[in-house]
């Protein structure tokens, strides 16, 4: 027999699906915060117009961000919220102290390969 969540949504099947988005909101959340470390970080020829892109970027991956939490929690799950989760959970590369542009958009770009 199949057991529905609050919603009306079988309730392994929204489990299985918050498992995923819990992934997805890890690798968000590590993006987001290599996007703001970028931002603050960044130098180099292109300095102004990546500092302008990068706070887009994130500003949009904020956005993203909440609106996976709040689909967790509609399902009836716990959004992940600790830096130890995303860590654990995430698969974007972490980037420390990259403040050159060209690596800067090549995290940028890895961040979004595959995740």
């Amino acid at each position: 027999m199949t057991t529905l969540n609050s919603i009306g949504l079988d309730s392994k099947k929204a489990k299985f699906l918050a498992e995923d988005l819990n992934t997805l909101l890890a690798n968000f959340q590590l993006y987001y915060q290599n996007l703001r470390g970028i931002h603050w970080n960044i130098k180099g020829r292109a300095f102004f117009d990546l500092h302008v892109k990068f706070e887009e970027l994130y500003n949009d991956a904020n956005i993203k961000v909440d609106e996976i939490a709040e689909r967790i929690l509609t399902l009836g799950e716990t959004p992940l919220h600790t830096f130890d989760d995303y860590t654990n959970y995430g698969k974007v590369p972490v980037g420390k102290n990259v403040s050159e542009d060209i690596k800067a958009v090549k995290l940028i770009v890895d961040s979004l390969a595959d995740y």
